[in-house]
């Protein structure tokens, strides 16, 4: 039984958002909410949150500028 959704809102940037378009469209999934929602549902599953959290990154600074599909 499907899950109850929630709009919710909140910011991210520009290369992100051209990510998550980037994996709905490789992937064949219907929008960019479903794919976050993908990538959440990995996190809170199969992914170890300390690998995640507790190193610091920052792909905005220095020479690099974020996500390419590159």
């Amino acid at each position: 039984m499907p899950r109850e959704k929630i709009s919710v809102e909140f910011e991210i940037k520009k290369d992100l958002d051209q990510m998550l378009e980037y994996a709905a469209e490789k992937y064949n999934i219907k929008d960019k909410s479903k794919t976050l929602r993908c990538i959440l549902d990995y996190v809170s599953s199969e992914a170890d949150w300390d690998i995640i959290f507790k190193k610091i990154r920052c792909n905005g600074c220095g020479p690099k500028t974020g996500w390419s599909k590159e």
